[in-house]
């Protein structure tokens, strides 16, 4: 699915700000300093949250509608949205670093020559498993 709608519980922190839970999402919180910056960083939570459900294969959840959601006096619920599209294709982009091993003797050189390692081994990735860019 590309678009999700959650219900988010944000409660006032004592010290200041907001938490913010999703109670169909066990695991996914978040907190903010302020109501807007809860409110940013509960989205980035739960596209983060989403996208892991799903690299890992695990079912996403229906929504509880809002009427069907307990939380306590003094709290408050708000629609979340996200768009996983853009969320996806970041995260496939996203770089990781790998360690790896070469001989002394090429890795002088290498850096001799100015070689840029991690786009030489992406290109070599590449031509290794025929993907074409």
């Amino acid at each position: 699915m590309d678009k999700y709608l959650f219900m988010a519980v944000f409660t006032p922190a004592p010290e200041g700000g907001y938490e913010v839970r999703f109670p169909d999402l066990p695991g996914c919180f978040s907190q903010g300093d302020s109501l807007e910056e809860a409110m940013v960083l509960a989205k980035d939570a739960l596209e983060l949250h989403l996208w892991g459900m799903e690299d890992d294969n695990n079912p996403i959840p229906p929504a509880t509608l809002p009427e069907n959601i307990e939380f306590e006096k003094g709290c408050f619920t708000v629609p979340i949205s996200v768009y996983m599209p853009p969320i996806r294709e970041e995260m496939d982009n996203k770089t990781i670093k790998k360690t790896l091993t070469i001989p002394a003797w090429l890795n002088r050189v290498s850096e001799e020559a100015g070689v840029n390692f991690s786009q030489t081994l992406q290109k070599a990735l590449k031509q290794q498993l025929g993907i074409q860019d």
